[in-house]
């Protein structure tokens, strides 16, 4: 079962994760929680962490990214955190300025996909109602499919 932490004031409608929340093997609690979740068993998907190669449970956080941040910082240090191989570039269409690079922060759904191919796991309906479903599969193709 993988978890998936998202942030109170994610936007459902534009969420890229909400078409999972039947899934049977994705959790979603939001945050800020009373109490913080045992993750004890989970790996974290973050940024600037060694590359992910295995995990028994992944938990994601789904939030800005700045929220997101706030939320892995509130998270148990000790907890395995690991972050997706380079080179992935997302389809979804942002407008941020400043720092960020625009195509190098993966849309949740990309970097849950991601994340599954990664494991081995299987990928099947993952990116079935994500509309930029062909651009990202295009755009990444030689990570993807190319081993």
């Amino acid at each position: 079962m993988h978890l998936i932490i998202r942030h109170q004031r994610e936007n459902l409608k534009k969420c890229s994760l909400t078409p999972l929340h039947n899934r049977k093997d994705l959790t979603f609690i939001s945050y800020p929680f009373n109490e913080p979740p045992s993750l004890e068993g989970y790996t974290i998907l973050t940024g600037g962490a060694p590359v992910l190669e295995s995990a028994e449970a992944l938990c994601l956080i789904d939030a800005t990214w700045v929220l997101a941040e706030k939320i892995d910082n509130s998270l148990d240090p000790s907890i395995r955190r690991r972050s997706l191989p380079p080179g992935f570039v997302t389809a979804y269409p942002r407008k941020q300025t400043g720092c960020f690079d625009p195509l190098a922060g993966l849309a949740s759904v990309e970097a849950l996909f991601v994340a599954y191919h990664v494991l081995g796991l299987d990928t099947t309906g993952l990116l079935d109602n994500y509309y930029w479903k062909q651009p990202f599969l295009e755009a990444n193709s030689q990570l993807l499919f190319n081993k």
